[in-house]
């Protein structure tokens, strides 16, 4: 079924990553990075749909091919660590044909990058899998009226009260700050286009009459008491897919099961309250005497599960002090708050849990890739001094060191990539307790995780309870009903009889 998933990321030179190269990935396709000279071959990837550029005006024909493009993107940044693209993926709806999907993707990127100055490469994949998705990379750079890159940052003069241009003598030019020429990079952006999206595929979902819809809001936006599901990633995904339970697939389900009951155990409990409200309001209610005598003389069961049944209400009624109807309704409103508060504090264990295990995954990563970053970073080190140096022999043995670095990365692609992120991540969580020197607080966590899942077993114990007692309860309401129903027979006899006499 149709689902939300929109991520933006950058492109970026620094982090060795290139245009040419996350191009020719996403289209499948034989491109050379003539920054580099390096050949990226994708032809033998499986699962590409469909795949496009859309240009915007005042851009360059030649730039609808994909090698053209991108090459150009290559050659107008200079810097050792310039953004190169902005990629959008998105998943597109189930519910759409192939070529419905196309369409709703080409309308939402032209509109909303295309027609505000960007290029955009387009690339569908659809491995049939039912989770079709879009990936979409897109231009940094304004193009000018003449078809030329403009800048992605303008000069602007700090000015003194006469309005001269302010000189730094240190720094032997004139004060200026820079301010970007678009508002692409700008915080709110990414929030608009996750909500354009969102319209653009409810618009699309409604014309072909399905009954579902996406929001890019989370749970917690649109007021709903759900606790999110966490991401699995790349290597958890693909073993979940063989059919290998993973740790973090384990969770998920955990926690969606979680939510399953306690929704039910919650609406169970509402029907019962409404139930007690409307018996109360009448004059002829059963009493819990009745109660009992009914399920002792019930017919259909022999006489020992009866007396368990009847032993097994009494003791439930007797240690909760309940002796009217009044009184179990003030029972099922003391159970209605307590699985509100299980269900708060279980949204909370759960929240911990999952920050828990991610700190301890990335902890993972963090430190089984240390060696390939002090690795990759020492070979780095090696190309920048020979770089420094000049004549033809030298550059040849930059080169060599450049090759070195290019080889080491691809034979290390996922380490360095799952280093990257770790750091990336624990840097956010520790914020200023990170050290690269030392590793992060695995220990702590773990032993923390440890009392979260103690925790939560003493929940799940409080909500086995409630289940509990919701049972007794409703049985009690389904004898009141038997109740009621052998009244109405018994007064339907006597009616019958009453009648058969007048005649």
């Amino acid at each position: 079924m149709a689902i939300y998933h929109l991520s933006i990321k950058i492109i970026s030179r620094g982090t060795g990553k290139s245009a040419v190269s996350a191009a020719a990935y996403r289209a499948g396709e034989y491109l050379i990075n003539q920054y580099d000279s390096k050949i990226h071959d994708y032809t033998r990837k499986k699962g590409v749909a469909h795949t496009e550029i859309l240009l915007p005006e005042n851009a360059p024909e030649e730039y609808s091919s994909r090698s053209v493009l991108w090459n150009a993107v290559e050659s107008i940044e200079k810097s050792s660590n310039s953004q190169l693209a902005r990629e959008v993926e998105f998943a597109l709806p189930a519910e759409l044909t192939q070529e419905q999907n196309i369409a709703l993707a080409r309308e939402y990127v032209k509109k909303t990058f295309v027609d505000k100055g960007m290029c955009a490469d387009i690339c569908i994949h659809d491995s049939g899998d039912s989770k079709p998705h879009a990936h979409v990379l897109l231009t940094m750079r304004p193009i000018k009226e003449d078809g030329s890159w403009g800048g992605k940052q303008k000069k602007d003069y700090i000015l003194d009260k006469l309005g001269n241009k302010i000189y730094d003598k240190k720094k032997r030019q004139y004060k200026c700050r820079s301010i970007p020429s678009t508002d692409w990079n700008e915080q709110t952006k990414a929030e608009e286009w996750r909500e354009a999206w969102a319209l653009f595929a409810n618009e699309a979902l409604k014309k072909i009459k399905a009954k579902v819809t996406i929001d890019h809001r989370s749970y917690k936006r649109q007021g709903l008491k759900i606790k999110p599901s966490i991401k699995l990633g790349v290597v958890a995904h693909q073993m979940e897919k063989r059919g290998i339970r993973t740790e973090r697939g384990n969770i998920n389900r955990e926690i969606e099961l979680t939510n399953q009951k306690m929704r039910e155990l919650k609406a169970r409990i509402a029907k019962l309250e409404k139930w007690i409200d409307e018996e109360t309001a009448k004059e002829n209610t059963p009493t819990l005497s009745d109660v009992l005598e009914n399920i002792l003389t019930k017919q259909g069961q022999s006489k020992i599960v009866r007396l368990q049944n009847a032993s097994e209400m009494f003791n439930f009624l007797q240690e909760n002090n309940i002796e009217t109807i009044e009184d179990l309704e003030q029972k099922v409103a003391e159970m209605q708050y307590k699985s509100d508060t299980v269900h708060e504090d279980l949204k909370k264990t759960d929240r911990r849990t999952k920050s828990l295990n991610e700190n301890i995954l990335h902890s993972e990563y963090y430190k089984a890739g240390r060696k390939y970053k002090r690795q990759y970073d020492r070979l780095n080190s090696e190309y920048k001094t020979a770089n420094r140096s000049k004549g033809i022999f030298a550059k040849r043995k930059a080169q060599k060191a450049l090759d070195k670095v290019n080889a080491y990365y691809e034979a290390n692609r996922t380490e360095l990539i799952l280093y990257e992120a770790a750091e990336k991540y624990l840097k956010g969580v520790l914020q200023k307790r990170f050290d690269p020197n030392k590793l992060p607080p695995i220990t702590k966590w773990k032993k923390e995780l440890s009392e979260k899942n103690i925790a939560r077993t003493k929940l799940s114990g409080e909500y086995n309870t409630l289940r509990d007692e919701t049972k007794k309860i409703e049985r009690i309401q389904r004898s009141v009903k038997e109740i009621l129903r052998s009244e109405e027979k018994q007064e339907l006899k006597l009616k019958r009889r009453e009648l058969d006499t007048e005649l």
